[in-house]
């Protein structure tokens, strides 16, 4: 996309919501008087959207560490939205969807989910600010379904009847909160970029007609009620953060700079459908039918490698293991838990 695609808004921008009480002002907006809203339950309100094109993620791959080794990760484009009214109020954020590869059991899906939001939209000065509540959600990829390993364990819980993660309606879990603030689950969607941290180049969009940023902090894997089931879990969350740099490792904090497109209408039919889609995971499988996200970078570059980490932790709070070095030595250790869970739970 080119730089002349983002540098006009629609005509429509009437403006004033963000100027309806003045603690909403910067330098720290407060929110808090406005009701926090599922993304569903106003499209009809929806006027104006800005696309989010380049949802740029970033997070320590070794947290706690001297070098945590930051990497940065686009994840699927045009799936994030941000919906809001003529004069600014903000009724929907969708988040995007992004993939990780397990050598044992194949492609598997990561979404930010977005449980509850607020806000407010000013297009006069390319502003935002916004609350939000999100959850991370896990789940294996269409062609996961094939792989042999995955195929056992979905008959094995099949017979068991208990929920396989097959799909995001069945998706692992992963609660979140405001950075540093355990019981606060609201966080803030603040103008700008972050400032917690350098950006390379290679994860900045100077194109882009306005760009905002946010941060949460990872908490436990919720709870299903089945110990075989939240035992499952954990092992397969394990997996995930070895495939993906300890993304959604207890304790790390995921940021991403959200970089946005010009504003344009919504049409309302079309935002429903596009929410419904992705609520569902249609179509998708490592990346999304708008086109892949980029692999998962260190600040120089070099791409990201499960097993990259010498001090590589698994487990739903962080267990120590053995450096891993090859792909194969880390799908021998997947198989190897994978087996013993099935050994001592179905």
């Amino acid at each position: 996309m080119t730089p002349n695609q983002n540098s006009a808004a629609v005509p429509g921008w009437v403006g004033g919501f963000a100027e309806t009480n003045p603690v909403f002002a910067y330098r720290q907006p407060d929110l808090s008087s406005l009701d926090m809203y599922d993304n569903l339950d106003h499209i009809d309100l929806l006027q104006r959207q800005q696309k989010v094109i380049w949802p740029e993620f970033s997070w320590e791959t070794q947290q706690g560490q001297p070098d945590p080794k930051r990497c940065y990760q686009m994840f699927a484009p045009d799936i994030s939205r941000l919906g809001y009214t003529n004069e600014g109020r903000v009724y929907s954020i969708i988040c995007p969807q992004q993939g990780a590869y397990s050598p044992s059991l194949g492609s598997m899906n990561v979404e930010v989910t977005v449980t509850g939001q607020r806000g407010w939209v000013d297009e006069s000065n390319k502003s935002l600010a916004a609350d939000m509540t999100v959850e991370g959600k896990i789940w294996f990829s269409p062609s996961a379904h094939q792989e042999p390993l995955v195929k056992l364990l979905w008959n094995k819980f099949a017979k068991s009847k208990l929920p396989f993660p097959s799909t995001k309606a069945n998706a692992i879990r992963v609660s979140t909160h405001k950075p540093g603030s355990p019981d606060e689950p609201i966080f803030p969607l603040h103008k700008g970029e972050t400032n917690e941290f350098e950006v390379p180049d290679f994860a900045r969009h100077p194109e882009a007609w306005s760009v905002g940023h946010l941060g949460v902090q990872i908490g436990p894997i919720v709870k299903t009620g089945h110990p075989v089931v939240d035992d499952f879990n954990a092992l397969i969350m394990g997996i995930f953060n070895s495939a993906s740099g300890n993304m959604l490792q207890f304790g790390n904090v995921l940021t991403w700079n959200v970089w946005f497109t010009a504003p344009e209408l919504v049409d309302t039919e079309e935002w429903r459908t596009h929410a419904e889609r992705w609520r569902k995971s249609l179509n998708s499988d490592f990346g999304s039918p708008e086109g892949p996200g980029t692999d998962a970078r260190y600040f120089d570059g070099t791409v990201f490698k499960p097993g990259d980490d010498k001090a590589r932790k698994t487990g739903e709070r962080g267990i120590d293991d053995a450096p891993i070095d090859t792909t194969a030595e880390l799908k021998k250790e997947e198989v190897d838990k994978i087996e013993a869970f099935l050994e001592r739970s179905l």
